[in-house]
């Protein structure tokens, strides 16, 4: 008798990863169920969104029929709105720059999808995200990251834990973006030739400055720039709308480029220095999560992202009480900014990572 196989639920966006997952699965004798959320969009903007239009249901939906798997779409809206959305919003307002890419993975697709999924009596939920999963000799969950180095994902994977992954499959981790727009081509996907989303799908305009004065104007208030003596600058237009980091748009006239190292929220101010101010040996982060379920027993010495596109930096680890660590940057790095995250990599395996909180 053949062994049944397992059920897997695909999380489709009508792109053209997440359908080749799906053909893959299907072409393979698996038992495949198709499901698409339904985000939150702003009124007026729903065929902007960059995940879930209209037309991206289309797509799916027919992608379903063309391979003869069940569709389902779930509403997700509202806790989109309240948990994703929010929390950008929130950010901003408290001087961060926000990552809700992390969070929408922790909370929406391994939260409410995967408890969707395994209503539907799905045993796997499998996405089409460039990252790769494996089993260790002792049953944990492994996240490596892709062979695609310039599609890999695993950045926004630190924040999941091994109950999430162990109901988890990443099928195009092993493949590099152009197989699978061949395998698409392949299949007769009609998104094959469809171009990749790149920004936050919640978000239609070129500026996230539009969006956050339509959705909270109460970030626009505008308050001092101060140099690190604490001698006035000039004045800001709104803490939201400056990074650490960040040279253009400051609006001030110095000898040499002016930067922004640093915001007080509680003081609304802005701080600004030279490219040397920039600098950060040591940061913290809080809310650190382990992919083992602990903490490793070698933090020495390992790779650190401190943005999804920066690149790896040489640190330690220092643990700190409350699941906070200090990262001991072997070389000072630039832009280390509290709201995104630092992921931890040994190698190719992902450690796991926390969200950045200041600087030291």
């Amino acid at each position: 008798m053949n062994e049944q196989k397992p059920t897997i639920v695909v999380a489709v966006s009508g792109g053209v990863d997440s359908s080749v997952v799906a053909a893959m699965l299907t072409k393979s004798g698996y038992p495949v169920i198709g499901v698409m959320m339904h985000l939150w969009s702003e009124e007026g903007k729903e065929c902007e969104n960059k995940c879930c239009t209209p037309q991206a249901m289309e797509d799916a939906r027919k992608s379903a029929q063309t391979l003869g798997f069940p569709f389902y779409t779930i509403d997700a809206a509202d806790i989109f709105r309240k948990r994703i959305v929010q929390y950008f919003l929130d950010g901003y307002a408290a001087g961060k720059t926000p990552n809700p890419c992390v969070n929408c993975n922790r909370e929406i697709k391994w939260g409410l999808l995967l408890d969707k999924a395994k209503e539907l009596g799905g045993d796997f939920l499998a996405t089409g995200h460039y990252v790769r999963r494996e089993l260790a000799e002792n049953g944990k969950v492994i996240v490596k990251k892709a062979r695609d180095s310039l599609k890999d994902q695993s950045y926004v994977m630190s924040m999941l834990n091994q109950s999430q992954l162990k109901h988890t499959l990443f099928p195009l981790g092993d493949y590099l973006k152009t197989e699978v727009r061949d395998m698409a081509r392949e299949f007769k996907l009609p998104m094959a030739e469809k171009k990749d989303s790149q920004d936050l799908c919640f978000v239609s305009d070129v500026s996230y400055k539009d969006f956050l004065l339509r959705n909270a104007p109460e970030v626009a208030i505008p308050g001092v720039i101060f140099d690190k003596f604490g001698n006035k600058l000039g004045e800001h237009q709104g803490l939201a709308f400056y990074t650490i980091g960040q040279r253009k748009g400051i609006g001030i006239a110095a000898p040499e480029p002016l930067y922004v190292l640093d915001k007080d929220p509680l003081n609304n101010s802005i701080i600004v220095g030279t490219v040397l101010d920039l600098n950060q040996e040591s940061i913290i982060a809080k809310d650190v999560n382990w992919i083992s379920g602990e903490i490793p027993a070698n933090v020495q010495n390992i790779q650190v992202k401190i943005r999804y596109k920066a690149g790896y930096q040489i640190a330690s680890l220092e643990p700190l009480e409350n699941n906070r660590v200090t990262v001991h940057f072997d070389t000072p790095v630039r832009d280390a900014t509290p709201g995104q995250f630092a992921v931890f990599y040994d190698g190719d395996i992902v450690l796991g990572g926390g969200e950045i909180t200041k600087s030291v």
